[in-house]
This record gives C-alpha cells, structure tokens and sequence, in this order.
C-alpha cells in the first residue's frame, strides 16, 4: 500500500502546555490506522491539525508525497480529508439532503437545485447502508443513523481520509455492529479511516495498525500481528498494568439504599426490588434498553416513578423531587456528562460547588472563599488537571470532566452514589483514577450502584450484578458466580445458572 498522507515532525503548543512534541507517523491507503492514547496524549490537537481546525506551529503534512498546508476545514476536505467529530454537527431542522450538501447545494439558474442534491444524497445514503428518505429531518434519527448521514456527507466530499473520534461512544451494540461492517466496507473500497477509541476491544478487531501517542509524542506502533490489549496498554501507560482493576471487598455495612417495587416511567414495566447495603459495589448489568439508567433517574427524581418505596438508611422520601433525593444522601453521575453532568460554559469552581454551596453559605451570603478552597481541594484530591480554577469546564478533557462530576457529588458527602457509565468516553489512565475512587468511597461505607456497558468492569468492580432484561431484574450474581457467560444469560432473558 502507497503512503497517502504522511505526518511528519508535527509540534502544536498551547499557552503552558506542549500538546504535540514532533509527532510522526504515515497513514497508507485503504487502511484502518487506529490512534490511542490517554487523554491529553495529543490525538485531538493532532486531528484537528489534519482537519484544517488549527495550523501546527512545525512539521510537515505530506498528500501522496506531496506537501500541503490547511488554513482552514474547507482546504482540507477539498484535499479529502474529513473529520466526524464524538459529537456530531448535524442541523436537527433540515433534511438529511440538505445536511450532505450544507454551503455546496447544487445550483441552477441561482436557486438551489433540490432535485439534484436529494438524487445525489440518496445515492451516499445508499453507500452508507442508511434506508430512509432524504427528506427525513436529521433530528428524527437515531445517534448512529446521524453517524451514517455524517459518513455519507464525508463521502459527498469525495473523502479519502476518514477520520472518526470516538464514534461507538453513543452507539448501541447493534448499531456499532453496522458501523464495524461500513468501515470494512470503505477500507475495501480504498478509503483510509483514522480511528480514535478508547474501547481497546474494538481498536484490536478492526485496526491494520496501531500509533500510540504519550505526552504528545509518539510512544510507539503496533502491526496486525502484535495488536493485543497489552500491548496496547503497556504503550499506551508507559507501564505493565498487572492489577487493571483495584477492586477488593469492603466489610458490609447495614442497607443504605433500598428500592421496593419501583414501578418507572418508560421502558420499567415490571416492579423492581433490590438493596444495596454500606461500602458495597453492585454492578447494574443488561443489555441497551433493558431500564438500567431509568431505574437511576427515578431514583434521583428526574424520571418518573408510577409507583415503589425507597429508603436511604431506613428514612423514605418524596419520589419524583430530585431535591428530596438529594438531601436523603443520593447522587447520580449520569451516562452524558456534557449535557446532563455539568454546565459547560461554567468555570470548574462553579461546576465543583454548585449542589454544595449552600452547605457552606451563611446567613442567606455564599461563602465564595470556602467555595474556592472545597473546589481546590477536590481539584487536588481526584488530580483533575485544569490551569486555574476559573477555566471553562468545556475545554477539559472528557476524563477530566468525568472527575469534576464525581467532585462536585462528593462534596456533598454522598450516602449513596449511583454511576451511569462512570468511564464512558475517558482513557485508561483516567478509568483507573475513577475505579481507584469508587474504591476509596465504598471503604468509606458509601453503597455504589453502578451501570456499565462493559462487561470487564462488571466483572472487575462489582461485589455483585443485578441483571436486567426488558424493563425487569432477571437475576442477581454474587462475585463468586460472576462471569460473562451467566450475565449474558441473565441479559437475554435467561435463568442463571446454579
């Protein structure tokens, strides 16, 4: 395979951080090279370099061996290079046509030829593998439909370079499984795809060769053959990881939290009972869609409870008002940290005190200099790494921002935590901080109730799994009976087995 772009020497600073330190590496034709890293490693800076977001401050860019320079997205899609961002740029008001071909509409006689852009859309909707009319509004599809028309707009561009950032973060298992069988379709048909990931099981099953970047330099590559989780890991870290997972059992204490016959609004049909007692973990396993994060929301009061009790130590409260949740010792890390977590456009002062603050206000006055000392302490505690207190939560890392969620609850002195995804979309360094944590609050004597995705960290974390399927508990495993076999069981509507 022929070298299409070759990076070569690239450096990038920031005012007081060196983000790329002479970072080289060739991207060949009709290849997925996967890019990983921890972060703060240099991937982000680095795509939006080859992206035309932002100019490197050295190095080269070489196009089938030619040099080229963007001073701007345009000159780097027309050279054919694209970027599908971890959060995705559609307009949700305009057709799936009129998305494609945003600022290139076809024109005829001065007025936009919509009979051409809809024929001509329909036909990278069909390369793409996506069956709904180009009329359609963006907004009304799913968050891997909205992927597929970004691939396809990609595509309309003549693309041969795709870069995608974290594209399975927000996808279901079935729906990653269609974006798996697109890549290998573009790979066939001599598209480069760039793929960036912290899912190392997915980087290990569709890469032809991995660049692992550190500190913003590169820390060395891997071919087919020698992609394994650790090596990956061992680059990745700079270190053997001999113990991924810190979990160990804390003594029990008596039940914290306990939910009898929780009836919720959506996919919870069914009555859902369980309890979580003092310094224990409980994994909250199942399939996408079996309730697991609407069984957390109604239990903080921001979904609906048709019915059930709750308690936290043995004192019941208002179901439905998150404020009474909130003072009965609950909190809820929830799985979209950006919209849902935090208020971005704050400060990480302002983020880390806002459900604590009044803790510390007197006589009606907040307490500005106590709450900059609570937020100094947590930003010291969980090493959340930002210049100065008063920077733009938004400008953080995702594992940064993860650890500012956590903070902002713990400052609060939690009685019970529950964690929604807790390391969706952060690097292992970062997973290892957060899981270091739960450690740290469970031998406290606070009961975390977890949900994760992935099945290592069930397995790794919790004391036991609770299992859910289509709205019901269809089993409970202690660690002794914990496996992947018998919680997939459970996931599919199964018996566990004894």
């Amino acid at each position: 395979m022929a070298v299409r772009l070759k990076i070569h020497e690239i450096t990038k600073s920031f005012p007081g951080v060196k983000a790329l330190r002479g970072v080289s590496m060739d991207v060949m034709e009709g290849e997925v090279l996967a890019v990983i890293g921890e972060n703060g490693a240099g991937k982000s800076t680095l795509m939006k370099i080859l992206a035309g977001v932002q100019p490197p401050d050295s190095g080269e860019l070489r196009w089938n061996d030619k040099p080229v320079s963007f001073s701007n997205t345009a000159e780097s899609q027309a050279c054919g290079i694209s970027l599908i961002h971890q959060e995705l740029n559609l307009a949700g008001n305009l057709s799936l046509a009129a998305n494609i071909f945003l600022g290139r509409e076809p024109h005829r006689f001065g007025w936009i030829d919509e009979r051409a852009m809809h024929k001509e859309a329909a036909k990278y909707l069909e390369q793409v593998g996506l069956n709904v009319s180009t009329k359609t509004l963006a907004g009304e599809l799913s968050i891997g439909q909205q992927q597929q028309v970004e691939i396809a707009k990609a595509l309309s561009c003549n693309a041969k370079v795709l870069i995608m950032d974290e594209p399975t973060s927000s996808l279901s298992s079935g729906e990653a499984e269609k974006l798996f069988r697109l890549i290998v379709q573009l790979r066939e048909r001599g598209v480069s795809v760039v793929y960036i990931s912290h899912r190392l099981g997915e980087v290990a099953r569709l890469a032809d060769r991995v660049e692992v970047l550190r500190d913003g330099a590169n820390a060395g590559r891997l071919n087919k053959q020698e992609i394994n989780h650790q090596a990956m890991v061992r680059l990745m870290v700079g270190r053997e990881l001999s113990q991924y997972f810190p979990h160990q059992a804390h003594p029990l204490r008596d039940v914290r939290l306990k939910v009898e016959n929780l009836v919720v609004a959506g996919r919870v049909s069914h009555p859902v009972s369980f309890e979580v007692r003092g310094g224990e973990i409980v994994g909250m396993a199942g399939l996408v869609g079996a309730g697991r994060t609407e069984v957390l929301e109604a239990l903080l009061g921001v979904r609906t409870a048709l019915a059930g009790k709750v308690t936290v130590d043995g004192k019941s409260y208002t179901l439905g008002n998150p404020k009474a949740a909130i003072h009965a010792g609950l909190a809820l890390v929830p799985e979209d940290r950006r919209h849902q977590g935090l208020m971005t456009p704050m400060s990480v002062e302002e983020n880390l005190v806002v459900v604590s603050s009044d803790q510390r206000s007197r006589f009606g006055w907040l307490d500005r200099r106590g709450d900059r000392a609570a937020a100094q302490s947590q930003v010291e505690g969980l090493k959340i790494k930002t210049p100065h207190l008063q920077q733009t939560a938004a400008f953080l890392s995702g594992g940064n921002q993860q650890k500012i969620v956590f903070g902002k609850w713990i400052l609060n002195k939690p009685k019970v935590l529950l964690l929604d995804e807790p390391t969706r979309g952060v690097d292992i360094g970062a997973k290892q901080e957060i899981y270091s944590l739960m450690e740290k609050l469970a031998s406290e004597g606070v009961a975390i109730l977890f949900v994760s995705s992935e099945m290592e960290e069930v397995l790794g974390m919790a004391d036991r799994a609770l299992v859910m399927h289509e709205g019901r508990i269809t089993g409970e495993l202690s660690r002794s009976q914990l496996s992947e076999e018998a919680i997939m069981e459970l996931a599919v509507g199964g018996v566990a087995a004894h």
